[in-house]
């Protein structure tokens, strides 16, 4: 099986907002998992100033084939004006964790 898998990666400012995201984005299929990872600190520029906040990182698991669809979704829901959304393709996996990442996005 080619591997079309994508981890993609956003962030949000709470738990809460996360596990909301993930949990619908899961239940429309759109990804097969989302890892929320707490306790991150970002820091970058926004509107001219400087800034440093909390973040939760939200690792989400899909296929390349969702990935337009998982856009709007993100885009629609992301309390964010822009939301950090960045895909890296999946060059090699665990064939059973692939096949099954396939089978909960793409059918």
């Amino acid at each position: 099986m080619a591997a079309t898998a994508l981890v993609v990666l956003t962030t949000l400012a709470t738990e809460a907002q996360a596990r909301t995201l993930v949990t619908s984005l899961v239940t429309e299929r759109l990804i097969a998992c989302g890892t929320l990872v707490p306790g991150a600190r970002s820091i970058y520029r926004w509107e001219g100033e400087v800034t440093e906040e909390g973040e939760v990182v939200v690792l989400l698991k899909t296929d390349v084939s969702q990935w337009e669809a998982l856009c709007r979704a993100v885009r629609e829901r992301h309390p964010y004006q822009v939301p950090e959304l960045l895909a890296l393709p999946v060059d090699r996996g665990l064939e059973p964790y692939l096949s099954w990442l396939a089978s909960e996005v793409v059918g």
